[in-house]
């Protein structure tokens, strides 16, 4: 449940106490003022409560009687106005509409599986997030901003948890445990450094990539178990030195890297049952492709190869770099699965 609606529940159920606590006071009330027994007084009670209009049990009435019933009356309208109140501005101001949603998008997070969970949605969340949709990879925002908040309800295929990301049970809410990888780009290292304890705590195979502020942070987070570490202002530096430099490379960089028509993907045969495990490059198949072309490769052991030739065999955990026109990526794999 999030926070907005946990607000309202907390009014109707102070609404509904006061309604038992009123109904209390009617029952002692009369039993004491108008002696009347238990059952009498619960059953006028509820006549004044809910002002139907029915006889009293006795029908000469006390000025104390009258005097109570007064304002039994009046505290009971005050009470059902309140009760409305806070029922109607729940519709009428879009929460039911955004509580029914919320509990849609959880439906569709239970179902998730190897899926992405982004902690903040700041200019570096909010990149990522656009990244991953443009690739069509399924992933889930962690934010608590109420105003950030308000911006992804208005995206109908957003899947967001609002909540702290440093709480177990709100990056559990994520589907952490069945999570691939975590990106945190919370504003505050330390927070950073939080999730990433947290989140390697709840599922120690998931890759975490963390945002970093200052230079610091940058060992704290690699000892935490984030597998990489991004800093922004370094690499925003680093790249308009390099446009300066070299700018036809990072601009040709940029658009193989960018939505264009060609894309950088990477094939990874890493389990023994791969049909290409101890045969070469050539057998895959993929140099023979047209509009495919293999650039690069990281072997099992973790060393690269640029530019490999075909006669270079696959070993387990071999990933391949191949740049390729959009269209040509489905065959390509299709290549590989055979």
């Amino acid at each position: 449940m999030n926070p907005h609606d946990k607000k309202f529940f907390r009014k109707l159920y102070l609404a509904l106490g006061f309604l038992v606590a009123l109904t209390l006071f009617g029952v002692i009330g009369f039993m004491i003022i108008m002696d009347y027994g238990i059952v009498q007084a619960f059953y006028m009670t509820v006549i004044v409560i809910s002002t139907v209009g029915l006889s009293a049990v006795k029908e000469e009435i006390t000025p104390d009687g009258m005097l109570f019933i007064a304002i039994l009356i009046i505290v009971s309208l005050g009470l059902f106005t309140y009760g409305v109140t806070v029922v109607t501005s729940y519709i009428t101001e879009g929460d039911l509409r955004n509580y029914l949603k919320y509990r849609k998008v959880k439906k569709r997070i239970i179902h998730l599986k190897d899926h992405v969970i982004i902690c903040g949605y700041g200019r570096n969340g909010q990149q990522a997030s656009s990244q991953l949709s443009y690739h069509q990879v399924p992933h889930v925002i962690v934010e608590k901003d109420p105003g950030l908040i308000e911006e992804l309800e208005l995206d109908e295929n957003c899947l967001y948890v609002e909540g702290d990301a440093t709480h177990d049970e709100v990056l559990k809410e994520a589907g952490i445990q069945l999570a691939g990888s975590l990106i945190t780009a919370l504003p505050d290292d330390s927070d950073n450094v939080y999730v990433v304890l947290t989140a390697k705590g709840l599922n120690p195979n998931l890759k975490i990539i963390s945002r970093a502020s200052q230079d610091r942070a940058f060992l704290k987070l690699k000892r935490a178990g984030a597998d990489n570490v991004i800093m922004p202002d370094k690499i925003g530096g680093t790249h308009m030195a390099s446009l300066v430099i070299k700018p036809d490379v990072i601009e040709f960089i940029d658009v193989v890297l960018g939505r264009s028509d060609y894309n950088l993907e990477e094939v990874c045969f890493g389990d023994t049952g791969s049909r290409f495990i101890g045969k070469t490059l050539n057998d895959t198949g993929l140099i023979q492709l047209e509009g495919v072309n293999v650039i690069g490769m990281k072997m099992g052991d973790g060393s690269y190869q640029l530019n490999p030739g075909p006669e270079i065999d696959i070993t387990e955990g071999t990933k391949v770099f191949i740049l390729c026109k959009a269209d040509k990526i489905g065959e390509a794999l299709r290549q590989l699965n055979g």
